[in-house]
């Protein structure tokens, strides 16, 4: 990684990724897949990227329901899954 990265958290995990890469790239990147669970506990992530679906739903430095694919990554952010 570029001396230019970025460090955050993701559900405790130091990660470091480029400058202007989205939170919901960042969790596929380190994490799979699955960002939060159903209400019938089905995994749920990314679909539209674009902020429509509302499936990539995280909370990020506190605050919940944030649409991840339209947050881009900061310095020190903090991004909590829903998914163990």
């Amino acid at each position: 990684m570029p001396d230019d990265s970025i460090a955050l958290t993701i559900d405790g995990q130091a990660v470091r990724v480029a400058p202007g890469t989205s939170v919901a790239a960042a969790v596929l990147i380190f994490q799979g897949p699955g960002f939060r669970r159903s209400v019938t506990g089905t995994p749920r992530g990314p679909l539209c990227g674009m902020g429509i679906c509302y499936e990539c739903r995280l909370t990020i430095d506190g605050l919940p329901q944030r649409t991840s694919c339209q947050t881009v990554c900061q310095a020190g952010m903090e991004v909590v899954t829903d998914v163990p």
